[in-house]
């Protein structure tokens, strides 16, 4: 009996897509990866670079160059393509140019057939999820956008290099947009399964230095230290990306905050945002809703309406 393939597409072959590209081939997540580029030489050119790797990896991933109509048997579509802001500018700032892309390849991606998942990566990363669920006319399970996950990741790393502990071993979100208006659910941040706030409380004199209003604005200015120091951020989100598409492939249920198309969950509708939730060979199995504080709750329907009004000038459901 022959083994289906595993086949994944990148739309977008820069430099976030080619880190989330080299991921996955040292990761041995799938069997295939096509590279799309609007210049088609740029994704000749990464797949023959990528495809030079596999003597040195313990599988081998076939890397091939192609195009938006060629995706019908592909198991997840990776959205990297977008517009990227120029210093100064935030991510909600390019909203409309990134409308014009994505509706451009959804299109052309849906309409050679493609019926599998979604995973975004493009900015602003929230509105521009929201929009391929609308141009797409998927369900929301299926579509996917990596949101507050690399927050959350750069969360962890700030609290580990604070308690001095492994990264992996805190457990916490950065919920709301992938944006200036995103915060942390401090109520549920945990160190080795013990809250956070508890050990603060309980440990007042050894950790009197420590500032949670210090570690938020470094969480969320992480990704802008980074850009306006070397002009782009692309291992980390390429890891991310990574995650989560092995999560899919292989039905790992695995939790961790996404983009997702919220229906009632947190008492938010027509929106999209990070929120943890449980990603399976389906995409979104289930999205957590966490019980937050009601500082919290504040702070996550302010995120919400800063995404609802940037929206408002787009044609999602025209």
């Amino acid at each position: 009996m022959a083994k289906k393939s595993r086949k994944v597409t990148i739309v977008g072959s820069g430099l976030v897509g080619a880190a989330c590209a080299y991921s996955m081939i040292n990761q041995s997540i799938c069997d295939e990866i096509m590279m799309i580029d609007r210049t088609y030489d740029r994704a000749v050119a990464q797949a023959l670079d990528l495809s030079h790797c596999m003597d040195f990896t313990s599988t081998r991933t076939k890397v091939v160059a192609g195009r938006l109509e060629d995706c019908r048997d592909v198991d997840v579509v990776v959205l990297t393509a977008g517009a990227n802001p120029k210093p100064g500018q935030s991510r909600l700032d390019v909203l409309g140019e990134a409308e014009k892309i994505t509706r451009d390849l959804v299109e052309r991606i849906v309409g050679g057939g493609f019926n599998g998942v979604f995973v975004v990566a493009a900015n602003p990363v929230d509105i521009v999820t929201y929009l391929v669920h609308e141009i797409s006319g998927f369900p929301r399970s299926r579509v996917i956008g990596t949101g507050t996950s690399i927050d959350s990741a750069r969360l962890k790393t700030l609290l580990s290099d604070v308690f001095s502990i492994d990264p992996r071993s805190v457990n916490g979100y950065a919920l709301g947009e992938h944006g200036d208006s995103q915060f942390v659910a401090w109520s549920h941040v945990t160190i080795g399964g013990k809250p956070l706030l508890h050990i603060l409380d309980q440990h007042k004199e050894r950790f009197k230095d420590v500032s949670l209003d210090e570690i938020e604005r470094k969480t969320k200015d992480a990704g802008w230290e980074i850009f306006t120091r070397k002009g782009n951020t692309q291992f980390g989100i390429g890891n991310a990306l990574a995650y989560i598409v092995r999560s899919i492939l292989n039905d790992e249920h695995k939790i961790t905050a996404v983009s997702a198309v919220l229906d009632g969950e947190y008492g938010q509708t027509g929106v999209c945002t990070g929120v943890p939730a449980i990603i399976g060979e389906g995409g979104i199995e289930e999205i957590l809703e966490l019980n937050l504080t009601d500082e919290e709750q504040h702070k996550f329907d302010h995120s919400c309406q800063i995404l609802k009004s940037a929206m408002d000038g787009l044609h999602i459901g025209k």
